[in-house]
């Protein structure tokens, strides 16, 4: 049988014709089925995502077009006369806010976890950037219309700075504390005594410090087991005296001494546990004051290109928090993998003896993936009337989160010493295996990340452009769950064996994948994806290589934090000066 060019044209035609009216039904359907879904997040798969923006479609639910913001008015309205304009004190302020919490707090909390005599350099600059940043924003709010009414960032900024100066007041009331003790212990003073009380280097009789620095707490960790050995020495005693009591007339004078003793050690023991928690909260919270200015940043940003508001604000608000969480926690693995905090077994290494009782990476981690979960399941009907039923997207979201709840309490289950001795079969012969010693292989903080990656790829969107930006954080943070199982297979293969920072590649690549992966989550927000696509910006590979870039960026600073300590510490050991180091510090 021949066909005829003109019958192969006349079928092709009728083919083509045939083809493009499916596709202009099917977008009609899709559109049909997204104003009976009441929003835009119709989760029908059997519908092909759009190509086109629908404006009229993202008006009648309410998605109204992004108002003038302070960004329109310093670089695109044309309306506006140059003296109207002020950009150059907006980026002032970046700068020197960025300049405070990346710049001179990361190297303030360095200084101070090693007692360097600096530390209240880079405090002093730190308060300096801050109120220079302040001022900059100040003055630009004065030459500026209100254009983000109610706004809550400057708020925030000053919460932010109240922590920090109730920080800098526990750090002077201790320093003050240590030089009133040096004055009482010293009969001759000298300038140099004075300031090595002030910064806790003074040596007492025992040839310890006075009071070890606040986040120092090796001391203490130290010392534990000795007054524990003596709180216990004290409880033996009692037995021997009651024993041979009739033969002794001092019995009851010796047993009475016995339990003052005891009394002492336990209110002894008492105080420095509150002492280490104290030192440990006190290191959390000024590590955290990092973390919440990148949150500032966040916050700037949004109130600055005027987004999150209205219907925007839940989806923008959940994409920014997870986002950020994920971008933090990239940021934390690659900083473990250059050798933060190796002396608790971080670093992918052996835990040196003296701090094997600290919590695993992995204990952490699950911690925070529980917490999460617990939190964010009661998060997903935020908005939603009293009656309502659940959505589809509102029982994905739940699962997702119920996913995280047990699966973190899982993790949790794996690295607690006492469920491991429930679960651990004795033998009659004694193993001399140090367990807290060798490094944990809990998979569950990978594979939570993982599924969430390989669904959220898959997860329905009205629009293309939306179905491939999430599909690029999805695959990237799955990307994370491959690398992160990689690196436990070759440390089960071959376990570290010394203390130094093991330094596995994968886990530099998936830090990296993490932490890219949580900046494209952010930049998946709806508002940001639907701007994008009404000003011809909807490119995959622009976003893709932004959130690449940025990336490399921070990971460069973490690499300078990181390296700025350890070369911080080596130089002060070569000059022979004594360090009382945070074990969790960079």
């Amino acid at each position: 049988m021949r066909f005829h060019p003109v019958h192969l044209a006349l079928a092709f035609s009728v083919f083509h014709s045939y083809a493009k009216s499916s596709s202009v039904s099917t977008a009609d359907h899709a559109l049909e089925l997204i104003t009976r879904s009441g929003g835009e997040h119709g989760h029908h798969h059997g519908v092909a995502p759009l190509l086109e923006l629908n404006e009229t479609e993202l008006l009648q639910h309410g998605h109204s077009p992004t108002p003038p913001s302070y960004y329109t008015i310093d670089w695109e309205d044309p309306e506006q006369t140059p003296g109207s304009r002020h950009p150059s004190l907006i980026i002032t302020h970046s700068v020197f806010m960025s300049l405070a919490f990346f710049g001179f707090l990361p190297t303030a909390i360095t200084l101070r976890t090693l007692n360097h005599a600096w530390r209240g350099v880079a405090v002093f600059g730190f308060y300096a950037s801050f109120i220079l940043a302040c001022a900059a924003s100040s003055v630009y709010r004065k030459l500026t219309p209100d254009m983000y009414a109610g706004s809550s960032h400057a708020r925030y900024g000053y919460t932010v700075l109240l922590v920090a100066l109730v920080l800098t007041g526990i750090d002077t009331f201790d320093a003050f504390c240590r030089l009133v003790l040096f004055l009482r212990s010293e009969k001759h003073y000298t300038f140099k005594g004075i300031v090595r009380a002030l910064f806790g280097r003074d040596q007492n009789h025992e040839g310890q410090p006075l009071n070890v620095e606040y986040i120092g707490l090796m001391g203490d960790e130290e010392d534990a087991p000795k007054e524990g050995k003596q709180s216990r020495d004290s409880y033996d005693v009692p037995d021997s005296i009651h024993t041979s009591r009739s033969s002794s007339p001092h019995s009851e004078a010796t047993l009475h001494d016995v339990h003052i003793s005891s009394s002492r050690g336990l209110i002894s023991c008492g105080i420095s546990l509150l002492r280490r928690v104290g030192r440990g909260a006190f290191a959390v919270t000024e590590r955290a004051l990092v973390i919440a200015g990148f949150a500032m940043l966040l916050s700037g940003i949004v109130i600055y290109t005027g987004g999150c508001r209205e219907k925007y604000f839940t989806g923008c608000l959940a994409h920014l928090i997870k986002g950020g969480i994920f971008w933090c926690y990239g940021l934390i693995s690659f900083a473990r993998f250059l050798g933060w905090c190796s002396e608790v077994g971080w670093a992918w290494n052996r835990a040196t003896p003296s701090h094997a009782g600290y919590p695993t990476a992995e204990m952490v981690e699950s911690t925070v993936i529980f917490l999460y979960g617990a939190t964010n399941t009661w998060m997903e009907r935020f908005g939603a009337e009293p009656g309502d039923p659940y959505t589809t997207k509102q029982i994905q979201h739940i699962g997702i989160a119920v996913m995280f709840w047990f699966a973190g309490l899982v993790g949790m289950a794996i690295e607690s010493k006492t469920i491991r001795r429930w679960l651990t079969v004795y033998s009659d012969r004694p193993e001399n295996i140090l367990e807290s010693h060798t490094p944990s292989f809990n998979p569950f903080p990978a594979l939570v990340i993982g599924v969430t990656g390989s669904v959220m790829a898959a997860h329905f969107q009205v629009y293309l452009f939306q179905v491939q930006i999430h599909a690029l954080w999805g695959n990237l943070l799955v990307a994370f769950a491959v690398l992160r199982s990689l690196t436990y297979f070759f440390l089960w293969v071959a376990p570290p064996r010394t203390t130094l920072p093991s330094r596995p590649p994968t886990e530099a690549l998936g830090s990296f994948f993490l932490a890219a992966g949580g900046l494209s989550f952010m930049f998946s927000t709806e508002e940001v994806t639907i701007m994008a696509m009404r000003r011809g910006r909807d490119d995959i590979m622009m976003f893709a290589v932004v959130a690449v870039a940025i990336t490399c960026l921070a990971f460069s600073w973490t690499v300078w934090v990181v390296g700025f300590h350890g070369w911080l510490k080596g130089h002060m050991k070569r000059n022979g000066r004594s360090i009382s180091y945070d074990t969790h510090s960079a």
